[in-house]
């Protein structure tokens, strides 16, 4: 009986060995090695809206020229809480033309505030992080 378990536990130790791994170059793609065509340039990364009234919200528009070759597409916006409601242009960006994307800040809570909008395009490789700020009163 215990040859049996012994065995059993040599085999099943013998058979994890044999686990299949794929190589770390066979798990990137092509497409994600290579940049994407369509290169986003920002008018402005960080707005500092300065004092604003409390209760009265904020809207801070950023905005963005696709200067690539292909049509981008803004695939999500979200904000770094629920404070700040967002906007976007849905339809594809053709180069050469601009966009927006619209922060709205719920100014409840008086004093300073710093918040954040990651912004993920077809672009971009990496998700864009844009800035607001400033101190509601």
């Amino acid at each position: 009986m215990k040859i049996i378990r012994i065995l059993m536990i040599i085999l099943a130790l013998g058979l994890m060995s044999f686990s299949a791994i794929v190589p770390v170059k066979a798990l990137i793609s092509k497409s994600a090695i290579t940049a994407p065509d369509g290169t986003i340039v920002w008018k402005t990364e960080s707005v500092d809206v300065g004092q604003i009234p409390q209760g009265t919200p904020k809207a801070i528009v950023f905005e963005f020229k696709n200067t690539g070759k292909t049509a981008v597409v803004i695939t999500n916006v979200q904000g770094s809480c629920g404070c700040t409601a967002t906007d976007y242009t849905k339809e594809p960006i053709l180069p050469g033309k601009s966009a927006k994307v619209t922060a709205t800040y719920n100014a409840a809570n008086k004093g300073a505030f710093t918040k954040t909008v990651t912004v993920t395009t077809s672009g971009e490789t990496t998700p864009k992080i844009l800035t607001l700020k400033g101190t509601v009163i």
